[in-house]
């Protein structure tokens, strides 16, 4: 099916102010599964160019704060609930940043990461599933019990493995596909409620030194 940069959503999100078309994925997901209520300190994984930080500042209100992460810049913001971080999410350096700006323990982390597409099937979708990985270590350091991750992921034989990876942290895994996504697009998100803290995913080899894997942005 012929890509369509510009569709329906593209336009909506355009009329209504959204930085992005994915905004609209976001606010079906926490329709369905409650991710974020008023006062919730957020983490958004791969946040550029800040669609999902404008749904996520808009649930947790003005007593909320949303911390948005990514190897790129992000446009400024100037809802003072919304704090801007660049960096990548599998070094030491950003996850102390996030700890320091967030001022306690998230409530939700949110990761829309993706790897830059080589076209290459097998490649692509191991450094999707290693960006997942690296999203679920840094959540499952900075969530409080009871906590919630929501992270993108893409349909595969290798999904059933990350589903139960994340079911050794959280009481339940969902997955949905929200409607903003597009024809022809294979993503599809997991939905994780409930963090069992105590049995932390292992580091991952270079933590301190791991530049460049998660380079992507939000599709």
């Amino acid at each position: 099916m012929a890509y369509q940069p510009k569709d329906a959503f593209y336009r909506k999100a355009k009329e209504q102010g959204f930085r992005s078309r994915a905004a609209y994925k976001l606010l079906e997901l926490d329709r369905r599964f409650r991710l974020m209520r008023p006062g919730d300190r957020v983490v958004d994984l791969g946040a550029a160019p800040g669609g999902w930080l404008q749904v996520a500042a808009g649930l947790v209100g003005r007593e909320g704060v949303v911390v948005g992460v990514d190897l790129q810049p992000i446009g400024s913001f100037k809802a003072r609930n919304v704090i801007l971080l660049q960096g990548d999410i599998t070094s030491a350096e950003t996850e102390i940043k996030i700890r320091s700006v967030l001022g306690g323990m998230a409530d939700c982390v949110l990761s829309d990461l993706a790897p830059r597409l080589s076209g290459i099937r097998d490649a692509d979708v191991s450094r999707s599933l290693e960006l997942c990985r690296s999203a679920l270590r840094l959540a499952c350091r900075v969530l409080k019990p009871g906590g919630h991750f929501l992270v993108k992921t893409f349909v595969g034989e290798e999904l059933k493995g990350l589903s139960s990876e994340l079911g050794e942290h959280f009481a339940s895994v969902e997955r949905s596909r929200p409607g903003a996504t597009r024809k022809g697009s294979s993503e599809i998100y997991l939905c994780a409620k409930g963090f069992r803290a105590g049995n932390l995913p292992r580091r991952g080899v270079g933590y301190e030194d791991s530049a460049g894997q998660n380079e992507g942005q939000q599709l």
